[in-house]
């Protein structure tokens, strides 16, 4: 099994990416758990160009267990001596023992954006390298816009990497910059570079402008490529980096590759949400392997095959990776759907129940007024349990009023009034909260806390508010989804009406309810 060395550029070139931006203590969160992880290298950013990477790499120094802490930095301006090179003197001063350097290898760059000669070009290359070998570091020196370079000019393309080389380069990353070569050039141009220097450790770092990013990574390492550089979940500049967490288990658990310590692999899914998590991204589902929907089965004949079989359609077993498969349950549903997520939810209902054609009606008749049990469990298993007669009422609305009040100076105030009937009870409470539903949810809690204790312990996670039937503009049916977690488990609920507040009645009770049902 051959070992790839894993570069992780999240925190350098991730943090271009739009609407990305770490601050220092976020940036040693991911680096620990990158580290943790298992990747060999990480690119913690460029000490150079601002103050907060400075401060990363002092904050960093003797942190890292595994990994190796990477300082990012380009050659030295034109016309001087890398050792007079400010951005150069505070990579050797950073504390970090490895250094990744970007040069130029198309000659376009090197004419319209360096403006200077091609000759000048290959001294700032070696000059560089030199200089930080000099000082004990372990260089990658990355080859920028490499593979347009050498569609156009592979004489020179090629002349850059053996002044590289011969200046003492530890790594020769090719970077396919502009994202916008496909996966037959990568494999041919990588091929060709190697045979040219047979003795040289290469690597390949990506861009997803053609979305190509993960297929050209993993091309390149067939290709002889012993070092992927990419980030997590693929966030960076434009359209992304490539995305690692493909990556890693397609060559991993396909390639034959040894990428990660191998009990670490079932750790992706939890560290590409806590990635997100920490940059302020709302994940993405879609993601292979560890997006929520990479598992997840919908139409009825897709469900029933896999109960019977996973691999029919599942190309890998999503606890490899530490995902989980989802059964979802829509309009399209059959049987096999409404069985399979009875158990998942732990509901006691039999194939022969005449109970199943009921649910799978009812199902039927609530998505075509707009709900969508895909990501509410816990209001599909109210649902379930009413059509059974296993429901209990906990709590019984009589009314509710929500008012808002903006005053003179913009101070905005939101209070709930909620009449519940509890066990014959009645209550009536009042309470004000940031928002209209913060203020509905304050007042549910506050009215039944004294008879449920244990729902002091439920915490709602994520709001989702989608307009149906736009065309009807203001008028318009709207779906709210929430999500709830106490502290071992999560559910989604929800509610949907004409009206907002009442929307967020159904979905905010449903939340309580299905937790008080669970127990």
């Amino acid at each position: 099994m051959k070992t790839i060395k894993i570069f992780d550029t999240t925190l350098r070139d991730g943090s271009q990416g739009a609407g990305i931006s770490f601050s220092v203590e976020d940036k040693v969160k991911v680096a620990l758990a990158l580290d943790e992880f298992g990747i060999s290298y990480i690119e913690g950013g460029w000490p150079g160009s601002n103050p907060k990477d400075v401060e990363f790499f002092s904050l960093m120094k003797n942190k890292l267990k595994n990994a190796k802490l990477v300082a990012f930095g380009a050659t030295r301006k034109k016309n001087c001596k890398a050792k007079d090179d400010v951005s150069l003197q505070k990579i050797v001063s950073s504390g970090a023992k490895t250094a990744a350097i970007f040069g130029k290898s198309w000659d376009l760059h090197v004419k319209h954006a360096l403006g200077t000669s091609n000759g000048e070009n290959l001294d700032m290359i070696s000059d560089t390298i030199s200089f930080l070998k000099s000082k004990k570091l372990e260089v990658i020196y990355d080859a920028e816009h490499y593979f347009d370079g050498y569609i156009h000019n592979k004489k020179y393309a090629l002349k850059t990497i053996k002044t590289a080389v011969n200046a003492g380069a530890d790594y020769i990353c090719l970077c396919e910059t502009n994202g916008g070569v496909l996966p037959s050039y990568i494999d041919k141009i990588v091929k060709e570079t190697i045979a040219e220097f047979p003795e040289v450790k290469f690597g390949i770092h990506a861009h997803n402008d053609c979305g190509c990013a993960v297929a050209n990574s993993i091309i390149a390492v067939e290709a002889g490529c012993e070092m992927v550089q990419g980030t997590i979940n693929g966030i960076g500049e434009r359209c992304g980096n490539a995305n690692l967490c493909s990556i890693i288990p397609s060559l991993q658990l396909k390639g034959k590759y040894h990428c990660v310590p191998v009990r670490n692999l079932k750790n992706i899914t939890t560290l590409s949400r806590y990635i997100d998590e920490i940059a302020n991204l709302v994940p993405n589902d879609s993601l292979p392997y560890v997006g929520r929907s990479a598992f997840a089965h919908k139409a009825g004949i897709h469900v029933s095959a896999i109960e019977k079989n996973p691999e029919t359609y599942e190309h890998i077993n999503p606890k490899h990776v530490g995902n989980k498969r989802t059964i979802l349950v829509s309009d399209l549903s059959g049987k096999s759907n409404i069985l399979s997520k009875a158990g998942e939810l732990a509901i006691d209902l039999k194939k022969e129940s005449g109970n199943l054609s009921k649910i799978i009606k009812a199902v039927k008749e609530k998505e075509n007024d707009g709900y969508q049990y895909e990501n509410a469990d816990g209001s599909l298993f109210i649902l379930t349990q009413k059509i059974e007669n296993k429901y209990k009422d906990f709590f019984i609305l009589k009314s509710y009023r929500v008012s808002v009040e903006k005053t003179a100076d913009g101070t905005i105030v939101s209070e709930a009034t909620v009449k519940l009937d509890v066990n014959g009870k009645e209550e009536h409470t009042v309470s004000e909260g940031e928002g209209p539903v913060n203020a509905l949810d304050n007042c549910l809690r506050k009215a039944l806390i004294k008879f449920y204790p244990e729902i002091k312990n439920i915490l709602l996670t994520d709001f989702k508010v989608r307009v149906i039937n736009s065309d009807a503009n203001t008028a318009a049916k709207v779906r709210v989804l929430i999500e709830t977690k106490d502290k071992k488990h999560s559910w989604g609920t929800i509610g949907v009406s004409e009206n907002i507040i009442d929307a967020c009645w159904q979905a905010l009770s449903d939340s309580v309810e299905y937790k008080l049902l669970k127990k």
